[in-house]
């Protein structure tokens, strides 16, 4: 199967089946392609939480635009970003990587100084709407590998940050929510747009060229 014939299966699935539940190996998969992604300077400013436990589903969905989804899904995956970048985290991260590398600590040391020059010296807010686009790209994977795996899904932005980082507590780790993935198995009774022709916008409409 191609990546495009992968994406032509999959649909936001609009009602799961709660009786059912997505197998461990496959959320790890999901979760290990969204890892994989490209992220500004390499520094991956965000976390993946899993949420499988059905009490957390049920205080996630009082804020929730889909409650249903968020309550009878097998995982909720929460794509949370970094609220802001510190002179730790940058050094975590290169001194991660050129140990593993097996270069000496430092080696990006300028490099890593006008990151630091750059982010350290804005407001929290304008680091976060960075860090923030940074998790989309791991949301595109992570549906793109849920597709491969014909792992039903759905993206969501409808929700209440406030309701999701005060449950997960994700201020103590110095983090804010900024989307979800529901995975799942859909319930085909109730699943109103598994049986509507997919509809995307002419490509003539999509994209411009420049030739």
């Amino acid at each position: 199967m191609s990546l495009i014939e992968d994406l032509q299966w999959r649909h936001a699935v609009k009602a799961y089946d709660p009786t059912k539940k997505v197998s461990q190996e496959n959320v790890d998969k999901i979760v290990e392609a969204a890892r994989f992604a490209p992220t500004s300077s390499g520094l991956q400013p965000f976390k993946i939480l899993i949420v499988e436990n059905q009490a957390l589903k049920e205080e996630l969905a009082k804020g929730a635009l889909n409650p249903d989804c968020m309550r009878e899904c097998s995982h909720v995956l929460v794509f949370a970003a970094w609220d802001r970048y510190t002179e730790e985290r940058i050094d975590k991260v290169y001194d991660f990587t050129t140990d593993e590398r097996e270069l000496p600590r430092g080696r990006f040391g300028s490099y890593t100084e006008k990151l630091k020059s750059i982010y350290l010296n804005e407001a929290a807010e304008r680091n976060f709407a960075h860090t923030a686009r940074q998790t989309y790209i791991a949301l595109g994977l992570a549906l793109a590998q849920a597709a491969e795996l014909r792992v039903d899904s759905t993206p969501a932005e409808g929700f209440d940050n406030h309701v999701v980082d005060t449950v997960l507590q994700l201020e103590k780790h110095g983090l804010k929510s900024v989307s979800l993935m529901y995975v799942g198995v859909a319930d085909s009774s109730r699943d109103w747009i598994s049986t509507m022709k997919k509809v995307r916008i002419p490509k003539e409409d999509f994209v411009v060229e420049y030739k």
